[in-house]
Formats: C-alpha cells, sequence, structure tokens
C-alpha cells in the first residue's frame, strides 16, 4: 500500500502523504517518508527544494497510538520515536530548502514535522496546528520541546503551544509568527509553495553548503533528537498511561 508519493514538478520535489485518513507516525508511513527523503538527497542540486503536503483532512494526527496498544505498548512507542527522529535528522541535514504546506490538522508529532522543515506555509480554510499532549495527559518528549525551542523564538507562544494547548488557526499561526504565510484552499497553498520553492531554487545556493548552515544553525537541536535515553524512559512513561 503506498503511503506517501514525491514527485518532481518543475525544480521542487512534492512529497505528499497519501489517502484521507489521519497519516498517523507508524513505522510504515515514518519508513515510506524516508525512503522518500533518501531519494531526494540522492538526486537532490542546487536547483531543487523539497515540498511536504498530505491529502485530506489532516496534515498528521501524531503519533499512531492505536497500534502501540495492540501489542509491546513500549516496545512500539520507543520503534516510533526513534524512527521519528532520524527521520527529523534527515530532514535538518537535507542538502536542500523545504517547505511543510499545511493543508489539513497537524498534531503533536504531526505538528513537529511540520515545525522541522524550514518553512511552513498553512491553509486558512481548515485545519489548526495543536500540541494534544497536555489535553490527553501524556507526557511530551524533550526532544520535541527542543524542536518547538529551535522553531518558535517567543516564550510567550511556546507557553500558548505547550502550556495551554492552543489550537493554533492559520491566521493565528501567522499573527504569531509560526508560519510563514497563509492561503486559501489545498491548491492555493500547495501552488503557493511551489513558487517559494522555485524562487529559493533561482538563488542558486550550494546544497550541500545549505545543509551545512542548517545543521549548524540547529546544532542543539540535532543533538536533542540523536537522545536516546531520555526518550527510551519517556515511552515507558507513556505507555503506562495508554
Amino acid at each position: 500500500m503506498e503511503m506517501c508519493t514525491l514527485e518532481k514538478r518543475g525544480s521542487v520535489f512534492i512529497l505528499t502523504l497519501t489517502g484521507l485518513n489521519e497519516h498517523r507516525f507508524n513505522p510504515a508511513l515514518l519508513d515510506s517518508i524516508q525512503t522518500a527523503l533518501h531519494r531526494v538527497r540522492s538526486e537532490s542540486s542546487s536547483s531543487t527544494a523539497l515540498i511536504t503536503t498530505a491529502h485530506g483532512k489532516f496534515f498528521s494526527n501524531g503519533y499512531d497510538l492505536a497500534w502501540a496498544k495492540t501489542a509491546d505498548t513500549n516496545h512500539r512507542l520507543k520503534l516510533m520515536d526513534s524512527k521519528l527522529r532520524s527521520l527529523i535528522a534527515d530532514l535538518i541535514s537535507l542538502p536542500v530548502p523545504t517547505i511543510a504546506t499545511v493543508t489539513g490538522h497537524a498534531s503533536a508529532a504531526g505538528f513537529i514535522l511540520a515545525l522541522s522543515h524550514d518553512y511552513v506555509l498553512m491553509r486558512k480554510d481548515r485545519g489548526f496546528l495543536y500540541m494534544s499532549e497536555l489535553d490527553i495527559g501524556l507526557p511530551i518528549a524533550a526532544w520535541f520541546v527542543a524542536v518547538i525551542r529551535s522553531k518558535i523564538g517567543s516564550p510567550t507562544v511556546r507557553r500558548e503551544v505547550l502550556l495551554r494547548a492552543a489550537k493554533l488557526t492559520a491566521e493565528k499561526a501567522a499573527e504569531l509568527g509560526v508560519v510563514e504565510a497563509v492561503e486559501g484552499g489545498a491548491e492555493e497553498t500547495v501552488a503557493a509553495a511551489v513558487r517559494l520553492g522555485e524562487e529559493l531554487v533561482g538563488l542558486r545556493w550550494d546544497g550541500h553548503a545549505y545543509g551545512q548552515i542548517r545543521m549548524a544553525v540547529f546544532a542543539d537541536l540535532l543533538s536533542a533528537v540523536r537522545c536516546d535515553e531520555e526518550n527510551d524512559s519517556l515511552a515507558v512513561k507513556v505507555a503506562s498511561r495508554l
């Protein structure tokens, strides 16, 4: 079953989470996305950018907790966390500009995936950004907080996101500086992302230099993403509450 597609449109790659479900992150979906990223890396040049988007109502509704509860929950949570951390590390080191096109709800780990791109564009007429852990009574991974701290500069906005579990509409997210721009519907948002990607490609930056500079800018975030011990401990706490 195909879980995502990767197409080249003009000078940009478009990675799309397919189907009309919630795009919850289980190992199969995470592996599918990471395979697409490996292809982008192998085929990338200075004239390339990456756009990530999704079909349907959701960009992603986070980890597949229902899948985690069907067997060894602790092991499955650690597996999903490890695979997502690997995927995010790949995104941060990718030698091309990256744009998340949020055309539906992006919750918890789905919000983290969107924030891990260089730019976030969001459709105006549907969806919100939402860290749901507080509302559902689950602890949050330290590396999730590291992503939010690296990408959201204002302590006040971080409080809204993490300690009030605010559901940010596109317009509110733009007002708070969480997203780059707000567009109309899904097609308009993807089209705007393509224009931005082509604009960045037109600058003809060296891709490897771009990736190295990004890794230097987010060195502390990369260190947090690659830390296993604390995330293993967190998985045990989450498993005990599911």
